[in-house]
Formats: structure tokens, sequence, C-alpha cells
């Protein structure tokens, strides 16, 4: 496409899961669109021989599953990859303990448990269904703005020209850069720890997650079958010698700290490991310019809503644009700023609670240990406590 130039309504910047959820759903609401990424957009690579799982998993909340069943990709996932999180166990470091159960809220699962492969297995068909324009793999080279346009230039001389561009780039978004928007970051001093396993013990849909003495905490998040996937936020250093370790000494590591709930374990994938930290971009939009997912805001995985802002953003965008009436251009400065205020309550509710909880128990003060320990338990004791604060992770 060398030397082209496409002009479009909206120029989404990323084709990560977020990215391709929003993609369909703006070309649905009667948009025409183009996406660009630096990987092609296909459908998933087969998984390496001997790992049958894939280590990149999401806790999808209800709230996000019927946006993605709305637009036709959650009835394209694989009932047997698919596993509800039918209960849940939180434990502090020093006894105290919190329990939720989607029955006493009145839902069939706190959230359903899937692999990123089965998810982009399921979006990459409507992408191209919706006739959405797809350009990829491409290296993105300037992003321009003018009043009525924006411009992204590609490697080739090929260029994208649209009303409005959105950043679905990642938390390190080269859009949100390029656009001069400023976003603090700060480190957790924690690397996330992620692998799966197979359980000697059946999990029965409950997950756990656990609060350690070091700051660290593990979380275990049931798959089908008698496996589980976990994600332990680990003080670097520990985080160090947890992927160092052989699969058989990490599963022995992961069992012993998890106190053998499931018996013993065994990996099933390879252990990787993510730095941690909070994003905070100064502003989600500026001129013909929009904010979506990780580039919009990271927060720690603790709770595992990362993804879920991320379809957030875009379920809100994609009805702020499918609304705007008789105002055909969806850069304008009043939709921008319907969208940057609809989603600020949820992103900082949610940034505030996850970040104030991993520096809580990142503690290691005694009366601060005390005091966290004494708050779980209060809340455990509180039904109506206990199902605001689900809630609010729910949707």
């Amino acid at each position: 496409m060398t030397g082209v130039a496409a002009d479009c309504d909206v120029v989404i910047a990323g084709a990560g899961l977020v990215g391709l959820a929003l993609a369909p759903a703006l070309a649905d609401a009667g948009l025409s669109v183009a996406l660009v990424d630096h990987s092609a957009v296909a459908l998933p690579d087969p998984p390496p021989a001997g790992e049958d799982w894939d280590t990149r998993i999401y806790a999808i909340s209800p709230g996000s599953a019927a946006f993605l069943r709305a637009e036709g990709a959650w009835q394209g996932l694989p009932p047997d990859r698919v596993a509800p999180v039918e209960a849940m166990r939180v434990e502090g470091d020093a006894g105290a303990r919190l329990d939720f159960s989607a029955y006493e809220l009145g839902e069939r699962a706190l959230a359903w448990i899937v692999e990123e492969r089965a998810l982009r297995a399921a979006l990459v068909p409507l992408v191209h269904a919706a006739g959405v324009a797809v350009h990829a793999p491409c290296t993105f080279e300037s992003l321009s703005f003018s009043q009525d346009a924006a411009t992204l230039r590609l490697d080739g001389g090929a260029s994208l020209t649209a009303r409005l561009v959105v950043g679905a780039d990642g938390v390190r978004s080269w859009v949100r850069g390029a656009a001069a928007i400023a976003a603090p970051t700060k480190p957790y001093g924690q690397t996330a720890v992620v692998a799966n396993f197979a359980c000697e013990r059946a999990h029965r849909g409950h997950a756990r997650q656990w609060f350690l003495r070091d700051g660290g905490i593990l979380a275990w998040l049931p798959l089908p079958g008698r496996r589980i996937s976990m994600v332990w936020s680990a003080p670097e250093a520990r985080a160090r010698e947890l992927l160092a370790l052989a699969p058989e000494a990490l599963a022995a590591e992961v069992a012993a700290e998890g106190r053998h709930v499931l018996g013993a374990l065994a990996c099933i994938t390879r252990a990787a490991g993510f730095p941690l930290q909070l994003v905070k971009p100064k502003a989600v939009t500026a001129h013909r310019l929009a904010l979506v997912g990780d580039a919009a805001h990271g927060v720690h995985p603790l709770a595992g809503q990362g993804v879920n802002l991320g379809f957030g953003d875009a379920e809100a965008l994609a009805a702020i644009l499918r609304e705007r009436g008789s105002l055909a251009d969806p850069g304008a400065p009043i939709l921008l700023d319907r969208y940057a205020r609809r989603r600020a309550g949820p992103v900082l509710a949610m940034q505030t609670v996850t970040d104030g909880l991993a520096r809580l128990f990142g503690s290691t003060t005694p009366w601060i240990r005390s005091l966290r320990n004494t708050g779980m338990a209060a809340v455990d004791r509180f039904p109506p406590a206990r199902r605001l604060l689900a809630q609010s992770a729910l949707r």
C-alpha cells in the first residue's frame, strides 16, 4: 500500500483485545473504521508443542461478557475453554478472609476465565465481517493533527486520515506519546509471574487469592477440568527466583504457598513474568484523539480488572458514537468530553481500590498488618459491604 492515502471516520491504532472489540462496535455504529497494528490481524497461531493452554488468561466480568455477547464474540468461544468462577476466597496474611459467592449475588458466575488465544479467535472474524479496513503489519511513523482530521503516517509512505484516532496500543502507547499526553507511572516493585497447572484435586469453580507476608499476592483462577491459572505478584527478587525454578520446583513452591488446598500441582505451561506499575495518563482524550484500554489506564492485576476496564472503554465509546444523532463528526469535542466523563468514575474507583490494597498489603509494619486483617474480617461479616465490593467488579 505504498504511497496510498486512505480516508475514514475512525482509525484504531492497536489490535489487542480491546482494539479488536472496538472496531466492529464502531462499524456497527455506522462509521467507516480502519484498524492498524504492528502485527498481523489474524487468527492466533496454534500453541507450542506440549502446551495446550495459553499463559495469557483473563477473568472476564459479567458486564464484559454481555458486551462481547452483544457483538457476537462470546458465542464464538469454545465452551470447553471457558471456566466460570462461582466463588472466591481472599485470605489476608494473618488469618483474615473474605468470601464471595456468585449465588449470593444472583449471578451465574463472578467472572469467566478465558484464554487470550480464544478471545482473539472469536474477535478477529468479527473485524473482517464488519468491513473494517485492516492495515497490518505496519509501523507507525508519525501522528499529526489539523482542525478537521488526524493523519497517521505508516512505514513505506502510506497514511491514514480520519476524524478520530483511537489509541488502543497498550500500556506503553506510542499514540499517547505522539499526542504528547503525559502518563506518570508508579512502579510497584513487583513482577507478575504467570503459569498454568494441573491439580490433584478439583477446584469446583473456586478462585483463591492470598496476600502474603512479603507483600506479594498469589491468585489461583479455575480453568476447565482440574487445572488452574496462577498469577503471583511477587517482589522483584522473589519473582526472579520463581522464574529461575525448574517446572517441578515451581509447581511445588506454588502448591506450598497455596497451602496444598488443591493437592499436588504440575506445570502445564512455562512461567512468564511481567513488571507491574500504576499508569495514570493526564488525560484520555485530546483533539481528535481518544485512549482506550491499557493506553488509558494501568492497574494492579490483583482484582483481574485490567481488560474489563478496557472493554468498558470500548463499550462506552461505541455507545456514545452510536448515539451521536445528527452530529456526523465522531471526533467532535462534545463527544470526546462525554466519553472522558463517562469513564472517569469507574477507572478512578478501580485504580483507587487496587492501588490501595496493593500498597496496604505491601506494608510490613505490624500495626498496619493487624489493621488490614481486622478490616478484611469485618467486611466479610457484613454481607451488604461484601456485595457492594463485588458488584463494582461484576459490572
